[in-house]
This record gives C-alpha cells, structure tokens and sequence, in this order.
C-alpha cells in the first residue's frame, strides 16, 4: 500500500472538471457518467472502470468543449499550464474519469493503468498522455512516455509535447531533447511546447545546429523558430549561423535571427541588431515576438 503523490488539490481539479463536464454536456451523457461513478466508487471493479473509459466517447459526444472565464482560471490556479482548450468532450471525460481510480495500491493503480496504455487507440492514447499532469507517481510515467515521443500518431504526439507541462518538469534531458527535435521533424509548432525556453540546454543546441548544417546542405530551409533555443546558448561557435540567417532573404528567418540577438548576451549579436532600427524597435514596441513569428509559419 502507498499513499499518492501529487502536484495539485486532486478534491478540487476532480470537483472543477466534473462541473466542466456537466456545464458541456446534456442530461443523458450526464445521468449516464453519474451512474458510472456511483457503480464505481461501490464495487472499485477494475474491468467495469476499463469498459467505463472506452464506452464515454458513446454517450459524452465529442464536440468541441468550451470553458467560462471563471472556470479558466480557476484551472490554471490549480493546475497551472493545464490546458484544456480546443479538447472534445470525450477526451476530457477520459481525463476526468481516471481520477476516479483508486489509488490505495500503487502497484494496483499502475498495473491498470499500463494495461489502458497498452490497449488504447488513437483517441484513448491522445487522453491517457493528457492526463498525465494529474496522475499520481508522475516519475512513473517517464518511460510511457519516452515511448509516446516516438509514436508516429500526430494526435498522440500533440498530446505529449503541445500545452502539457508535464514533459518540461519530468522528462530528463536526453528524451526532453528527442521530444523537440521529433516536433520540429514532424513540424508541430514549437512555441506550444510547454516549458520550450526553461529546458534548453547546450546539448539541444548542438543538436539543433547540426541538423540545420544538414538542411542548408540538401538545400533546404531550417525552422526559424527553432533558433529560439539558443537565446542562452549564442557563442563564437554558432553565432554564425545566426549572421546567415540575418542575411536571409525569408523575412521570417531575419526576424527570427533579430529576436535571438535582442534576447541574448552576445555582444556581437546585439551590434548585428543595432544595424537594423526597424526591427530594434519592433521588438521594443512588442510587434515582433515569437507568438507573432509563429502566426507567419505556415505549418
């Protein structure tokens, strides 16, 4: 027997997302899901939790959930870059319900949950890993994790790397570094990557800049947004890089190259931005900033 571990007011999130779902949902989805819970929380059998989890999409639907204000704050409070937006209905019932396991035995509640993992499809994978903020043990699930990175289902990857905090506060660096290169490899939008600037780190940098060499040698152009990742990282080495994409002749790649060298402590990289007044001031008066790049880069 363990007691859970968890980050957040697990009463609270489970009590806020049960009214999100109410409020999203109608009357037959909702008696449904209360007579699941009640028969769930009377018996705590394992296989009826499972058939519970797969059956939802059935009765919940799957439109496009939405939130008050209210509600969205008082989610972000709780569980802060928990992001909920743009989900259907059936995925954050999912979410919801895999609070409802219980979690008395930690060998009990992982075996369920690794058995979930091993048999879902598509739509059950994508809720299982966005849950993953609000499961206990969350060291456990580096490995499943680790693992989801490598799935080539685009929307299992977007459930893993887009708005979850959880990769960025528990991922180490060698798989966190293989979750950002395997975005940009399957151009998702690498400014939606919860915790992008806070893990960056030398060994990502090295990467990223060889992998662009590699572009530029097929003839081929590198993500502009990836050079973001070297705002701590700008030496002698790779500061070249930054000078050619300056010279582009792709405005996004000079405004890219532009906010590296206003961000960063090179003093090389703030002389090449002081010969451009224009995109000295854009970035001064806000007009320029990676969310605004991002809007340019059609995916």
């Amino acid at each position: 027997m363990s007691v859970a571990e968890y980050v957040y007011d697990q009463d609270k999130v489970n009590t806020l997302l049960s009214t999100i779902i109410r409020n999203n949902g109608n009357e037959k989805a909702n008696n449904w899901l209360q007579q699941r819970l009640e028969l769930q929380q009377q018996t705590g059998a394992i296989p009826a939790f499972n058939q519970t989890f797969t059956a939802i999409p059935r009765f919940t639907g799957k439109g496009i959930i939405t939130l008050s204000p209210a509600e969205e704050a008082a989610l972000e409070a709780l569980v802060p870059s928990f992001f909920v937006h743009g989900w259907t209905l059936d995925r954050l019932t999912r979410v919801w319900w895999l609070l409802q396991l219980p979690v008395s035995d930690k060998a009990v509640y992982l075996d369920t949950l690794e058995k979930l993992f091993n048999a879902a499809e598509m739509n059950e994978l994508a809720a299982l890993y966005s849950a993953l903020p609000l499961l206990p043990w969350p060291e456990e699930w580096i490995g499943r994790t680790s693992e989801g990175i490598r799935s080539n289902i685009g929307l299992v990857q977007e459930a893993i790397m887009l708005h979850n905090p959880w990769p960025a506060r528990y991922l180490p660096e060698p798989a966190w570094n293989q979750l950002v290169m395997k975005a940009i490899f399957t151009d998702k939008p690498l400014h939606l990557i919860t915790g992008l600037d806070e893990r960056a780190n030398i060994a990502l940098v090295n990467i990223l800049t060889d992998f662009a060499h590699e572009r530029w040698a097929a003839g081929r152009n590198a993500d502009p947004m990836q050079w973001r990742l070297l705002i701590k990282f700008v030496t002698a080495d790779n500061f070249p890089d930054i000078s050619r994409i300056w010279h582009s002749l792709n405005s996004v790649e000079r405004e890219a190259a532009a906010l590296v060298c206003a961000q960063c402590n090179y003093a090389p990289a703030k002389e090449l931005l002081a010969q451009s007044p224009a995109l000295t001031a854009a970035i001064g008066d806000g007009s320029l900033t990676w969310d605004t790049l991002a809007e340019k880069i059609v995916k």
